[in-house]
């Protein structure tokens, strides 16, 4: 399955801060000063070869560590620039092979290190953390992590967007969660502290190299929960909030001399066998008929470095029995919901293939392919190349699917080609993406889009969009707008002070993108935010706290008038201990040209609508053992009303066990119309690491707007990366059998599965 930051946003949120590294031959230029540099007016840091082994035990007491000078940290949080208040020594080195880092985590009060968890790719913040951030390719926007706990499970993730969430809003994390590739880790707690060594092949890292040099940016950091504090190498400020430390602009350029790049074959076969039951509705519509499916797959997945930039992936029969179920939903809304990605294969160096239109809106949605209405659609198999030729950043992807006469639905072929490449400045990219989707049947949608990231000065940044879409029975004119979209945007990215983050949107009639995801059509949009921030400093219970107002706009392009609109001011904090917090009222217009559906059979007749709401969210330190969020929405909806309330508990029992819990109460009135209803939505979830590489979790769902209940039981046997057992249990229960006729089935679909693959690694 993909990996998750145990509360989306929120848990890494908690843990938005960096810590330090270590080095070598060039330190005479790093001397140990408690003074913040500025990593981007300093010369690159010389990352020594190492003179010996390494002996990957958590230790780093070889002599080859001997000549690594540590690098000095620095406190980011909660009192930026103060000395750590535990000793903490980060050393990288080199030899042939591959790249070390090594972590020396001293603790005055070792029994109080935390762990819990020892999952894989699970960044919980109640544990203590230790990590680095790579950017390969020194662009100044992208980066990989690895990262540990004193469990040892290893986390490993991208960045892109330079860490800058692309929506200011929701502040959706800029990270890749489901990037994995081959690297290990070990860690010892002694009355001392703690200790970690990686060690990450350098076939692992993508990256250029000139005449055997290699020009990286880095950032690390350690996370304390019970002291809720952060330290940073280099000294990064928390101008951009949660983020700063995983922005790749701000990372320290480190020289590695004489390495040679590697050119990493992996072939990952898998089989798959199991059973599965369902129920479909005949013909007449009057009894659903039982239908039992033996399951049995086999496919290939290769991954080929063709050059040290470019990475090539071939798939064959792809399939994704392992994968997550999605969360469960209540839509109050007359507009489609997005779902995440959770899929590896799309997942992985997926930051390549980003082109956003702000939200959701998205000219490339991977959802699209294999995907249709909550349906599974098998997948022949496809490519992808990502990486770098010259100063251009590359991706490119094909996948064919197949036909499903059950849907209504061709075999079909998805292209993309994305490419972008850096302009003007370090911080500033002009790009384009072309997109496709072919039918068997003739039907085809095209799109091709045009994209621009310009830093004008400062923390000013100008983003601009532009695409065009075409498809079998439209107009398909290049002069028209109406299969058109732009956005032009202009923010200003800090938290500290004044900021700003104006947007222009238009989407035409016509604009349809086949490969992408847009919530609504034919409109006009105009997005406003003002913001003021404070980081108060260290006599201050407050670690940072914004007030703001924001708003936008939406104009229908038939008759200019106002489709959407929505307006409030509003604060967010954070306190030092980890207590955080955001309240905003608002106010609304909805116009809606049609009637709109809500569960239960209650309908929004159409008309104009103004009413006013407040939204709200709360959440205690989340590094405790025991935490908690909660939000909330209130006040006018339409011409009735609406309360939801949701409360989401994080429990970590042990390093064993964790307990993550979510509550949601929906209650919509129109006492005019006397209609409404009641939703409930329930998850639970429970992991059980026994060790590093085995796991157990159970996902249990109750949706009381379609009465569903959704199980997903997983356990995954992980001995090393590409060595992966799978055994995959799911249920869709209905807990209303008699709301509809005929009535419905006890379950709606339940498998059991067993998934084995296994890489070869032919470097």
């Amino acid at each position: 399955m993909g990996k998750r930051l145990c509360i989306a946003g929120i848990l890494v949120t908690v843990l938005g801060a960096s810590i330090p590294s270590a080095h070598g031959e060039a330190l005479t230029s790093h001397s140990r000063t408690s003074e913040p540099q500025d990593p981007q007016r300093s010369a690159p840091l010389v990352v020594p070869r190492l003179s010996g082994p390494i002996t990957l035990d958590g230790s780093s007491d070889e002599p080859a560590w001997s000549n690594v000078t540590p690098f000095v940290l620095f406190q980011h949080s909660p009192n930026f620039g103060s000395p750590p208040t535990e000793k903490t020594e980060v050393l990288v080195g080199f030899d042939d092979d591959f790249l070390y880092v090594a972590g020396r985590l001293y603790d005055r009060e070792p029994g109080k290190i935390q762990a819990s968890t020892k999952k894989r790719d699970t960044m919980s913040p109640s544990s203590d953390w230790f990590g680095v951030l790579f950017d390969t390719f020194n662009d100044k926007e992208n980066g990989l992590g690895f990262f540990t706990t004193p469990a040892g499970l290893r986390w490993d993730g991208s960045v892109y967007n330079d860490g800058q969430p692309t929506n200011p809003v929701t502040q959706e994390p800029p990270i890749n969660l489901s990037w994995n590739t081959f690297w290990d880790v070990e860690t010892v707690i002694t009355d001392r502290g703690w200790f970690v060594e990686m060690r990450i092949p350098l076939s692992s890292l993508r990256f250029q190299d000139k005449a055997g040099e290699v020009i990286m940016g880095m950032i690390a950091w350690r996370f304390i929960p019970r002291k809720n504090e952060m330290f940073v190498f280099p000294a990064i400020p928390p101008n951009w909030g949660a983020w700063s430390t995983w922005k790749p602009s701000q990372a320290q350029e480190v020289v590695l001399r004489g390495v040679q790049s590697r050119r990493p074959l992996y072939i990952t076969p898998y089989l798959l066998g199991g059973y599965g039951l369902s129920h479909e509705l005949n013909e007449d519509e009057t009894e659903y008929l039982r239908e039992e499916d033996p399951v049995t797959e086999i496919g290939l997945d290769v991954k080929y470095g063709l050059t040290s930039n470019l990475t090539l992936d071939l798939t064959l029969n792809t399939d994704f029995a392992q994968v997550e179920a999605d969360d469960q939903q209540v839509n109050l809304t007359r507009f489609s919901l997005f779902f995440p990605e959770k899929r590896l294969f799309f997942q992985e160096r997926s930051s390549t293939f980003e082109f956003s239109f702000g939200g959701p809106n998205r000219l490339f949605y991977s959802r699209r392919i294999g995907l249709y209405e909550g349906d599974i659609i098998p997948i022949y198999g496809g490519v992808r190349l990502v990486g770098r030729a010259g100063s251009w950043d590359v991706g490119f992807l094909s996948m064919q699917t197949a036909p499903v006469d059950e849907l209504d639905l061709p075999s079909e072929n998805f292209g993309v080609l994305r490419l972008r490449r850096r302009v003007f400045n370090r911080n500033s990219y002009v790009g384009g993406m072309l997109t496709s989707r072919i039918g068997s049947d003739g039907s085809y949608n095209a799109a091709y889009g045009l994209d621009g990231i310009i830093r004008l000065f400062g923390q000013d940044y100008l983003t601009v969009n532009w695409a065009q879409t075409f498809q079998d029975g439209k107009a398909n004119r290049f002069d028209s707008l109406d299969p058109a979209k732009i956005r032009i945007s202009w923010e200003r990215r800090t938290i500290n002070g004044p900021a700003y983050d104006f947007s222009y949107s238009r989407a035409g009639l016509d604009y349809e993108p086949g490969v992408g995801f847009e919530a609504r059509e034919n409109y006009t949009r105009f997005g406003n935010r003002l913001l003021y921030g404070w980081i108060p400093g260290e006599r201050s219970f407050l670690n940072r706290h914004q007030v703001f107002v924001g708003g936008s706009l939406t104009l229908s392009n038939v008759d200019n008038g106002v489709e959407s609109a929505e307006i409030g001011p509003g604060w967010t904090g954070e306190t030092k201990s980890g207590f955080g917090g955001s309240i905003q009222p608002k106010y609304y217009q909805e116009y809606l040209t049609e009637a709109f559906e809500l569960p239960e059979n209650v309908e929004v007749p159409a008309g104009r609508y103004a009413f006013y709401g407040v939204e709200g969210a709360l959440n205690t330190p989340m590094g405790r053992t025991l935490a908690f969020m909660s939000m909330l929405g209130a006040g006018g909806f339409y011409d009735g009303y609406r309360l939801s309330l949701a409360i989401i508990p994080l429990w970590n029992l042990s390093s064993t066990w964790q307990l993550e819990g979510f509550y949601q109460y929906n209650r919509v009135n129109f006492p005019d119309r006397d209609q409404g209803f009641t939703a409930h939505l329930a998850r639970l979830r429970v992991l059980a690491t026994i060790t590093t590489k085995v796991t157990a979790s159970a996902f249990v769902q109750y949706n009381g707007a379609s009465g569903a209940v959704i199980a997903n039981l997983r356990f995954r046997y992980n001995p090393r990366e590409g060595n992966d057992l799978y055994i995959v249990y799911n249920d869709a229960l209905n807990t209303d059998r008699f709301s509809e006729i005929p009535t419905l089935p006890y379950t709606d679909s339940r498998t059991i599965l067993l998934k084995y693959s296994y890489t070869f690694n032919l470097k």
